[in-house]
C-alpha cells in the first residue's frame, strides 16, 4: 500500500476525531443541558398551575407556609389574600395575577417550553446523527467492516 495514501488517510481520521471531539461533544453536552434548563421551568410552572388550581378548588383565600430564606433556612409566613399572586414572567421581572390571569400565563409559557424542548430534542438527534454520520466516515476511511446490529445492540 502506497505511504502517501495511508498518511492521507490518517489525518482525514485525525481531522474528523477532533471534528467530533471539539466541536459535535461540545455541542451535544450544551444542547441537552439547555433542554435540561427548560425541563426545570416547565417543571416550576407545571407546579405552579397545580397549586393555584388547588387554592382555587378548596377555596383557599389565606394560608400558612413555609418560605425558605436560603441555604435550606426557612422562616413561617402567613399569606392573608391568596386571591392575587405574583409570577416571574422574566428578566426578573414579577407581575401580580388573579389566579385565573396567572393560569392563562402558566398555559401560555407551558405551550413556548413545550416548543422550546422539541426544538432542543430534534437539535440533539441531529448533532447524533452528525456524530453517527462522521463515525461512519472513519469507518470507511479504515476500511473497517460496518458494525451489525441485532434488536438494538452493537457487534
Amino acid at each position: 500500500m502506497d505511504v502517501g495514501i495511508d498518511n492521507f488517510r490518517h489525518e482525514k481520521v485525525q481531522r474528523f476525531e477532533e471534528f467530533v471531539d471539539r466541536r459535535l461533544k461540545p455541542d451535544l453536552v450544551h444542547a441537552i443541558a439547555e433542554r435540561d434548563k427548560v425541563f426545570e421551568q416547565q417543571k416550576v410552572f407545571s407546579d405552579l398551575r397545580r397549586n393555584i388550581e388547588n387554592l382555587e378548588k378548596n377555596c383557599i383565600t389565606n394560608l400558612r407556609t413555609l418560605v425558605n430564606l436560603g441555604s435550606e433556612v426557612y422562616v413561617q409566613g402567613d399569606v392573608p389574600d391568596t386571591r392575587s399572586i405574583f409570577v416571574d414572567v422574566g428578566l426578573g421581572f414579577h407581575v401580580e395575577f388573579t389566579w385565573s390571569e396567572a393560569l392563562k400565563f402558566i398555559s401560555l409559557k407551558e405551550e413556548r417550553l413545550a416548543r422550546q424542548i422539541e426544538e432542543y430534542t430534534q437539535l440533539i438527534a441531529s448533532i447524533k446523527a452528525q456524530i453517527k454520520l462522521v463515525c461512519e466516515g472513519i469507518r470507511e476511511l479504515l476500511q473497517l467492516p460496518a458494525e451489525r446490529t441485532v434488536e438494538g445492540r452493537v457487534f
